[in-house]
């Protein structure tokens, strides 16, 4: 979902106080109760906020969403990105690859390279990338994390620890407007923080949905990557820091 400049500045109030009603959110912005009622009605949908009798309060961070419905949303997008990921990639580069759906379609669009050495947990991409037999593919021990496709623990840390990468690949669960990386528990945070540290260049993949998600796990900021993934404009707050550091990639 690709939020508008004035949406985008919505949510931010909104982590500041809650939840605001229409008429005050429209003095504040200056616009039509009518155009501020249909941005609410557009955050309400993609469950960033819960309408109530003439206002709406922020939705506090809940569990993630499946994985099958994760897989959908905004495929198009995470297409995009994959291929403009896959296009960093060299043929016979040794590849960490995290857990998410974006990483995923980096799979897809990573099948026809050649002779890559991939090191990922997420199984979804596994079996992608096995399709082709020129691709050295491996996957850490431990416990599948059901329903997710997906293996998190000490063991699969290890594994990419294990490594000195040529690139890692990596999504998060949602970024804050201070730019910190945000996930839904400590396990996916330091999965990721395994990965990156392991990696030459660093790959951050994050469809504009990530802007609008903000679960509670802290686990590094967006500066620490060398490249930033995306199909829609950053949050104007969060433009506003981002200087020289890291690239941003819009697709």
């Amino acid at each position: 979902m690709d939020l508008s400049d004035r949406q985008t500045r919505i949510v931010s109030l909104f982590r500041q106080r809650g939840e605001m009603s229409v008429d005050a959110l429209a003095e504040h912005f200056g616009v039509a109760t009518q155009t501020i009622r249909r941005d609410v009605n557009t955050l309400c949908d993609a469950n960033v906020l819960r309408r109530y009798h003439g206002g709406a309060r922020l939705l506090t961070p809940g569990p993630n969403q499946p994985y099958e419905v994760r897989r959908v949303r905004n495929l198009e997008g995470k297409i995009r990105i994959g291929l403009a990921a896959a296009e960093r990639i060299a043929d016979g580069a040794t590849v960490l690859l995290g857990i998410g759906t974006t990483p995923e379609q980096v799979a897809v669009a990573l099948v026809h390279h050649k002779r890559l050495t991939v090191i990922t947990n997420n199984l979804r991409a596994a079996l992608v990338l096995a399709a082709n037999p020129e691709h050295r593919v491996i996957v850490p021990g431990g416990e599948l994390r059901s329903p997710n496709p997906e293996i998190l623990g000490d063991e699969a840390d290890r594994l990419f620890r294990g490594y000195r990468a040529d690139v890692g690949v990596y999504s998060v669960g949602g970024i804050d407007d201070d730019g910190a990386l945000l996930d839904y528990d400590r396990q996916e945070a330091a999965s990721r923080d395994a990965l990156r540290e392991a990696s030459r260049y660093r790959i951050l993949v994050a469809d504009a949905y990530k802007f609008t998600r903000k679960p509670n796990v802290r686990g590094g900021q967006l500066d620490e990557q060398d490249l930033v993934i995306t199909d829609a404009p950053l949050p104007a707050p969060l433009r506003d820091r981002v200087l020289t550091s890291p690239e941003i990639q819009i697709v």
